[in-house]
């Protein structure tokens, strides 16, 4: 390694390319630790995290996903570091150039006298790529490059940086240190042309004044005290950072992301104290001195040992769990103190004792934990120092627990607030080095969480999982959060030695966690769970999760498992007409690329929400509603932790989609993992239940905060379930009445006219049998249609699994090219009040003829005197089709038919496997509301188990359909866009609206699925498969004056 720094302090074109050296990951590079702030005091501790914690709802609510987001992360980066005296950000505008190479960068760009005023200009933390040098590269599990580890190309675009600070007067006897949060992937850094570290994927680096460091997704560290100007001095320090796109731990960071570069994260200057000594405290951890029953570990350094045994209980008026009276609280400090000449060695013949501690001699420890949460409530100026509830010695004995020799601190803490997942409560934790006269020599402080995890066989009690990838700089960094539970050894990597390696090391550094890896299988040594992803939501997708939860709910030893992803992983850019959209891989001209595979959240870019993420609330929700034998099981109170104390219930009983009754639902607070059953005769929904005569009823509990939280306000639903009631009576087929309303019948040669009066018309073409025209009160209503339909715009899901892929077996069937040919249109029936004509129709591949049959339809149309037009469909698949995409009719509307008001599920998208979230009830929206923008268009903008909708321009008229006869409810979607038009587009801004609007009325439809993505996944029973079917539609003419419910159940019959 001598020779290597050697080389080292010579610039980065020496000849050694380090960035291709595995064996070289750092260089002036920190130890990795835990995150601390340094103050000047107790106070100044506790008051930067009191007002730190006050974030709310509120806050979150200014987030930006726009060319804005820029200036708000570097306000963000100015607001964490204000009131810290000692950290300065140099996030902002830093001086920028893109070399081709490593090899080609600017002549000794690092020295302060280069003059950089040509260059560029760009904000820090960002991705060069994202700001017009370069371009992004989406790959899923292909290299971007020739695949020849260690090596990468020579094409190596590399970013140079340049910014200039000062160190404040009041920084002076410190010890400087520059910190980069993260920088892609690897890099040099100098200051005032002094090397630091190399900075690789895995390194970072300085020449003369060079450091180095590896890992694009960690901090590196290094101190820069010799290398700066005086504090208080009016020359300015210039830092320059040499950052290159590819590196040889670029192999190891390759795992379907966004291959973007750059100082991606915030860049720090610390000050330590100094001194006459190089003297801080570097680190501090917390262990549990039993693994089976512990309560620490928190965002920074806490373990506890409970001092008295005792059951623990449900405190039944906090809802809070009764730990005991008080616990034990470890806390273990390293002090670097390698200046100082201190031999610290360690006993001959016993290694866990330290034969003298010279240091702690000279030099006191002290820790003392702060509950300043408990002052959120008050008013006027809080007392933080009041707010202490544990104060911790320093105790005699070392502990090898953590992996390094630290001193241990002790401290009993009064049954304390753990923290769960659904209390997330954390503590204040400030450690002070005193010098022998007492003088305050660093005060460094955190937050910390008090946990408690009860492992059991095919269990894990006590928070929510919490999964982090394992290294050694992820366990220094991160062992001290509450929050992280397991460790993870990474994802979709194989399985080998190198794995088992990892998993003993991670074992014996910390045995308070769980550890994961899903790549070996289940039965591999290293992995503790199975925790395997369940669900790929991307696009139109995320079905039949409700399956998994059910067995999840009722199956002992499942607890939950991983969807991918949260967030569309797309990137904002300009597209051909000047406006933003979001890009995914290929957008960027990259090549490889896999597409849009990095799409596969249930959010949008923005954080909106996909229709998809109601269905995840639903089953992820923790009030749950049931009913059984007569008992509404109102109330199963899922938390582990929280009564129902802070929720209000609320109920609502429909009948036929009006409202029946609603209400407050009284009962007594429902304890954790506890439930409360109301008879069903007994509730507040039986009288209305009793005395309406709707024909199917539904109740609905709805549960929601009584007061605003820090997550939500007052209001939010946290749950909500609808209950399908007992029927009290057989109902009966619709029945038209054809006795009244006559109309006028007119045939020729290729149209049949029918109307009645003024009151609406309709034109067959006796040709086709399509309806030509449907006019209400002499208002184009329908324009076209009615034909059967069989094809839908695929999903991504449909295009998963190459030649097994729905698409791929639709495609070979020809069900994408189908054609109806009319066989022949006949008029069965001709009447003064009601006409039936018979359509008899075969769907053919385009250039098919007779003998290529994919499909005989029949279908007959019953037109009453009312203007009530039946369609009685009879289908008939050749039995050799694979599953069907859907079974349904389609028309098309007059463009003014926008107003949409249906009875069914809703109000926002779902499929037949992704419903449950959606309740029945009436809603009304616009045909543009309905439509849910992918940003990769497909099949999209349904609603499940629609009873009847109407579609109405703005003055009332329009069209009237609901399901006839004994045929369930239908799937309905209504588009400006055609079905041809979103398979065309390969993204939402290159759809074009119609002439008018398409409409579907399915009998079946295909769920959406959600496995995954690269497989055909629907499962079994949301398949349609190729057999005969039968259904029956109603469709009638609507005007302003018409109620849609009237229409529906004037006349159904009930036994």
């Amino acid at each position: 390694m001598g020779s290597l720094v050697g080389q080292l302090v010579l610039p980065p074109n020496s000849g050694h390319k380090i960035w291709e050296d595995p064996s070289f990951i750092k260089w002036r590079k920190r130890d990795a630790h835990v995150p601390l702030h340094c103050h000047e005091s107790v106070e100044g501790s506790l008051r930067y995290w009191y007002e730190r914690n006050k974030v709310s709802l509120l806050v979150s609510k200014t987030a930006v996903w726009d060319d804005d987001a820029v200036a708000k992360a570097l306000d963000c980066a100015a607001y964490w570091v204000k009131d810290l005296p000692f950290v300065k950000s140099l996030s902002g505008t830093w001086k920028f150039f893109l070399a081709s190479s490593p090899v080609s960068t600017p002549s000794e760009f690092y020295d302060s006298s280069f003059r950089d005023a040509s260059w560029a200009s760009i904000p820090v933390p960002s991705n060069w790529q994202m700001h017009g040098f370069d371009r992004p590269i989406y790959t899923n599990v292909v290299y971007p490059f020739p695949l020849n580890p260690p090596k990468v190309p020579e094409d190596n675009p590399t970013g140079c940086y340049r910014t200039y600070f000062y160190l404040p007067k009041e920084w002076e006897g410190r010890r400087i240190f520059l910190h980069f949060e993260a920088v892609d992937s690897a890099f040099f850094a100098w200051v005032n042309g002094q090397p630091l570290d190399i900075g690789l994927s895995m390194q970072v680096q300085v020449s003369y004044r060079r450091c180095c460091s590896q890992d694009s997704r960690l901090p590196a560290e290094f101190e820069i005290t010799d290398f700066c100007h005086p504090c208080g001095s009016d020359k300015m320090n210039c830092l320059a950072v040499q950052v290159m796109r590819w590196c040889d731990g670029s192999y190891l960071e390759d795992q379907d992301h966004w291959w973007l570069s750059g100082i991606h994260r915030d860049v720090l200057l610390l000050a330590k104290p100094k001194q006459k000594e190089k003297l801080e405290i570097v680190n501090a951890s917390s262990y549990a001195t039993n693994p089976r029953v512990q309560a620490p570990v928190a965002p920074n350094c806490v373990s506890t040992k409970k001092v008295e045994k005792r059951s623990n209980e449900i405190d039944k008026t906090t809802g809070k769990e009764n730990v005991g009276v008080s616990f034990l609280l470890y806390v273990e400090v390293k002090i670097d103190c390698s200046a100082l000449n201190i031999d610290n060695s360690i006993e001959t013949g016993n290694w866990f004792k330290i034969a003298e501690d010279k240091f702690i001699t000279s030099f006191t420890i002290e820790a003392e934990i702060f509950d300043t949460g408990s002052l959120y409530t008050s008013n006027g100026h809080a007392n933080l120092p009041s707010t202490s509830v544990a104060h911790l010695q320093l105790t005699s004995s070392v502990d090898f627990y953590l992996g390094f020799i630290g001193y241990q601190l002790k401290g009993k803490l009064q049954t304390p607030k753990l923290w769960t997942a659904e209390q997330p409560n954390l503590y204040t934790l400030v450690v002070t080095l005193k010098d022998a006269s007492g003088h305050v020599v660093d005060c460094e402080s955190c937050q910390i969480g008090i946990r408690k995890i009860s492992k059991a066989p095919k269990q894990m009690l006590g928070t929510n999982l919490g999964l982090f990838h394992a290294s050694y700089w992820n366990g220094e960094r991160d062992k001290n959060h509450a929050c992280i539970i397991s460790w993870s050894l990474g994802n979709e990597s194989s399985y080998g030695p190198n794995h088992a390696a990892l998993a003993g090391w991670v074992r014996e550094k910390d045995t308070t966690r769980f550890l994961h890896y899903e790549g070996g299988g289940a039965r591999t040594s290293s992995t503790d769970i199975v925790c395997p992803m369940y669900s790929h939501s991307m696009g139109n997708s995320t079905g039949n999760i409700r399956e998994y939860w059910e067995a999840i709910d009722n199956t002992f030893g499942l607890q939950g498992g991983f969807i991918w992803d949260w967030v569309d992983q797309a990137l904002l850019k300009e597209g051909a007409d000047g406006r933003k959209q979001w890009a995914y891989g290929g957008d960027f001209e990259d090549t490889p690329n896999d597409l849009n595979f990095c799409l596969n959240g249930l959010v949008w870019p923005d954080r909106s929400p996909h229709p998809a993420l109601h269905e995840v609330k639903f089953v992820y929700q923790p009030i749950k509603i049931s009913i059984k034998d007569g008992i509404v099981k109102v109330i199963t109170n899922t938390h582990f932790f929280d009564t129902t104390e802070a929720l209000e219930f609320q109920w609502m009983m429909l009948g036929d989609g009006c409202e029946l009754g609603s209400g407050t639902l009284s009962i007594p607070t429902v304890d954790p993992q506890r439930s409360y059953d109301i008879k069903w005769d007994a509730g507040p929904w039986y009288t209305p239940w009793c005395t309406s005569d709707a024909t199917e009823m539904f109740l609905t509990i709805t549960v929601k905060l009584l007061g605003s939280t820090r997550w939500a306000e007052a209001g939010h639903v946290v749950s909500s379930s609808q209950l399908q009631l007992p029927v009290k009576k057989e109902i009966a087929p619709h029945i038209i009445d054809g006795e009244h309303g006559a109309f006028f019948t007119q045939v020729h040669d290729d149209t049949i006219e029918v109307m009645n009066k003024n009151l609406w018309e309709i034109k067959l073409n006796r040709e086709t049998g399509a309806i030509k025209s449907w006019k209400v009160d002499g208002v184009l209503v329908m324009s076209k249609g009615i034909l059967p339909c069989f094809w839908r715009a695929p999903t991504d899901n449909d295009k998963g699994g190459e030649a097994a892929s729905y698409l791929s077996r639709w495609k070979s069937a020809k069900l994408n090219n189908l054609i109806f040919m009319t066989e022949s249109c006949t008029v069965l029936n001709a009447s003064d009040n009601l006409l039936k004509v018979a359509v008899n129709y075969l769907g053919l591949p385009t250039g098919g003829d007779k003998n290529s049959s994919l499909f005989k339809v029949d279908l007959v149309y019953s037109i009453y005197g009312s203007g009530d037009v039946i369609l009685e469909c009879q289908v008939k698949p050749n039995p050799d089709l694979p599953p069907l995409p859907r079974v349904g009719l389609e028309f098309n509307l007059d463009k003014s038919m926008d107003l949409i008001k249906w009875y069914g599920r809703g109000p926002f998208e779902c499929y037949p496997d992704r419903k449950a979230a959606a309740h029945v009830g009436v809603y009304e929206q616009d045909v543009g509301s309905l439509h849910v923008p992918y940003i990769v268009p497909g099949e999209s903008s349904g609603r499940a188990d629609v009873r009847w909708v109407t579609f109405q321009n703005k003055d009332g008229c329009g069209l009237y359909a609901s399901t006839y006869g004994g045929s369930p409810p239908m799937q309905m979607n209504a588009s400006y866009y055609s079905t041809a038009e979103l398979e065309r587009a390969t993204r939402k801004e290159e759809l074009v609206k119609g002439e008018d609007i398409e409409v579907h009325l399915d009998h079946r439809h295909m769920g959406v699925g959600g496995d995954d993505s690269w497989s055909p996944s629907v499962h079994d029973k949301y398949l349609v498969p190729a057999v005969p079917y039968s259904f029956s539609i109603r469709l009638s003419p609507v005007t302003a004056t018409t109620s849609a419910h009237s229409i529906y159940t004037s006349q159904l019959q009930k036994n």
